[in-house]
Order: C-alpha cells, then sequence, then structure tokens
C-alpha cells in the first residue's frame, strides 16, 4: 500500500503564527490532523493595523509552543513526518523570516525535505484540501493585500488575467471599517453592520466596471466612502453606508467574475458539456454576502463553484502543508528549492505585469 504523505506547514506572513499537520488522502484531498493558529489582534488593535516589529516579535514568542501544539494535537512526531513547508513570500519579511528559518531548521535537524511556499499557491490550493478539484480551474483570490483572477492550470503553472490595479478587496473593507470607526479588523466588522442597513441607500462608484477587462480597481469607491461619511450624520447612517459599501463590492465581483468566466472559457477551450470550476479563496472568501452573490452568478453562467471552509480562508497552516505536498509529489526539484530567499513580493504568475503605480493604463 502506497504511503500517504503527511508535512508539517508553517505560516507566518503576517500577523497569524500558524502550523498545521496535514495527510493526504487517497482520493486527492487531505486528511487536516491540527491547524493551529494564534492571531495578534489585541497586539495590533490600539494602532489601527499591523506594525511589522510587533508582529515578529510576537511569532518570535510563540512559534515553538504553535508547533509544539500542532504536533500534540495530530498525535505525530517530528520523524513520523515526510517533510515540512514553510511560507517564504509574500508578506512581510521580519515575519516571513520566523516561520522559514524555523522550519527550514527543523528540516535540517531532522533530515526531512523543506519546501518554501508561496503563501498565495496555499490560497490557491485551499479548496482542494476538502473538495477533489480538477485542472484547470477559475480561481478569484481575494484576501487583505491581494486581489487576482487566475488560471490554475496545475502545480506552478498560473495565468494571471486580472489583478486590482489600487486596493485589494479586504484592504478596502479594512479602509470602509476604519472611516466607520468600527475597530481592527474590520473586515467582517463592514460584513456584520451591513446586514442592518439598507443596501441601496447610497450610490457609490464602480471604476472601471465596464473595462479593463476583469481587472479591479476599488480606490475610487474606498473615496466615495470617506466623502460621503463626511456629509452625512455618519451615527445614523453607518448601517446604510456599510449596506451601500458591501452591496457595491458584491456588483463589482459579479461583473468582473462574469468577465473572468468568459476569459477562462475562451483561454482553456472548455467544452459546454464538461464542468468548469471556479475557486473563491483567501481571507475575503469568507464573507457570507460574497458568497451567496457568486454562488448565484455560478449557477447562471453554467460554473461550479467551490470556497474553502473558512477555518482555511484567513491565513493558516493548514494550506502551506498541503501546498507543500502537492509541490513534493510532482517530483520536480525545482519546485521546492530550500536555499531560496524569503519575498516580499512573489507573484504566482510571474510574467504578468505590475498593475499598479502612476500613469498606468487599462
Amino acid at each position: 500500500m502506497k504511503k500517504k504523505l503527511t508535512f508539517l506547514g508553517i505560516e507566518t506572513s503576517c500577523d497569524e503564527t500558524a502550523a498545521s499537520v496535514v495527510q493526504e488522502n487517497t482520493d486527492g484531498t487531505a486528511k487536516v490532523l491540527s491547524n493551529i493558529v494564534s492571531s495578534q489582534i489585541e497586539e495590533h488593535r490600539e494602532f489601527g493595523g499591523v506594525v511589522p516589529e510587533i508582529a515578529a516579535r510576537s511569532h518570535i514568542e510563540k512559534i515553538d509552543l504553535i508547533i509544539d501544539e500542532a504536533l500534540k494535537k495530530s498525535n505525530t512526531k517530528i520523524k513520523d513526518l515526510d517533510g515540512i513547508a514553510a511560507t517564504a513570500g509574500p508578506g512581510l519579511i521580519v515575519c516571513l523570516t520566523v516561520g522559514y528559518n524555523v522550519g527550514k531548521s527543523l528540516a535540517a535537524f531532522s533530515k526531512k525535505p523543506f519546501l518554501p511556499i508561496n503563501h498565495l499557491e496555499g490560497h490557491a490550493l485551499s479548496a482542494s484540501i476538502e473538495n477533489k478539484i480538477s485542472f484547470p480551474y477559475l480561481l478569484l483570490l481575494i484576501s487583505g493585500g491581494h486581489s487576482q483572477y487566475l488560471i490554475v492550470k496545475g502545480i506552478n503553472d498560473y495565468i494571471q488575467i486580472g489583478t486590482t490595479i489600487d486596493d485589494a478587496v479586504g484592504e478596502a473593507f479594512d479602509k470602509t471599517a476604519k472611516i466607520l470607526s468600527l475597530g481592527y479588523p474590520g473586515g467582517p466588522e463592514v460584513e456584520k453592520i451591513a446586514k442592518l442597513g439598507k443596501k441601496d441607500s447610497f450610490n457609490l462608484p464602480k471604476p472601471i466596471i465596464h473595462r479593463g477587462g476583469c481587472n479591479l480597481s476599488l480606490a475610487g469607491l474606498k473615496t466615495a466612502v470617506l466623502r460621503k461619511s463626511k456629509e452625512i450624520d455618519l451615527k445614523k447612517e453607518k448601517y446604510n453606508l456599510a449596506a451601500s459599501f458591501q452591496n457595491t463590492i458584491n456588483q463589482i465581483l459579479i461583473e468582473k467574475s462574469k468577465v473572468a468566466m468568459k476569459i477562462f472559457i475562451e483561454k482553456t477551450k472548455i467544452s459546454d458539456q464538461l464542468p468548469k470550476n471556479f475557486v473563491v479563496a483567501g481571507g475575503v472568501a469568507a464573507n457570507e454576502s460574497i458568497r451567496q452573490d457568486l454562488i448565484s452568478l455560478s449557477k447562471k453562467m453554467n460554473f461550479n463553484i467551490l470556497f474553502p471552509s473558512k477555518q482555511y480562508c484567513g491565513d493558516n497552516g493548514a494550506m502551506i502543508a498541503w501546498a507543500g505536498i502537492k509541490r513534493y509529489k510532482e517530483k520536480n526539484p525545482l519546485l521546492y528549492n530550500k536555499d531560496m530567499p524569503v519575498k516580499s513580493r512573489w507573484a504566482l504568475d510571474e510574467k504578468a505585469p505590475f498593475m499598479k503605480g502612476p500613469g498606468l493604463k487599462i
């Protein structure tokens, strides 16, 4: 009987210290034996955002305990592992270095393979932890720092067909939360109070909604929320403004996803008779309102939509361990270069143009 691979995954790209032990199943999905995540919300709350030095110090203080807990909960010892994977980018260098160096040291000490993982690839493959998904599939990756549409052709084989030219979706949520004085982290709070307001209270802009393919632009929407907040009685209209913002985001994602689906069909030449998969992953994929609207769109466009469970939407070690297993199984040493440095930027499609900056034309 073929051995099932078991990996330890370590994630410290920003403000979550996470470790997980994951074992592959025979059906191509994963068995998550443990998934430990320690958040730093309290450490950063008074600053209204992540302070890199504080985050790195917290990772240093917690990383050994989190790894020990992940191993203990999974009833696994280091000697039982087939490999160790750690996030190598993108993210905050001072944070990435903590988990990366610990993972690399553990692997060297135990003589296990070490796989540096792209955090975005962890998100890209996260839905396949619990769902059997065949390549290619369309991916909408929406998180605090990234918003992209990609065609996932295979492991380490991505084609970017759209991205944000300014703010990411999660960034727009957090900045709107700050405008509405909802505290940190703000995204989930915006979603919460939006349920109490009227979504058509304010007509907010949808930048480049009918141009630029499936590229996104959200800075203008955030600015409009700021301007509107100064024109109204915010105490009375806070819920309505949040609801209007949430509704506008949903409408933008519906329109842009529709364009992305058409591009996906055109580029992959998939027959109408074959299943077309649409994966939505990243922290913002936990937003229930966005989920419901994209489910409705997928039914209309004849796509099968898949989301990771909410525990695998945010930053976590399970998706890193799983990406490590997937890369290791490819039997290509180039996919696990243990000597690569950590990276603050690391695109999934490294041939894609950088879509931010003054003078950008789309």
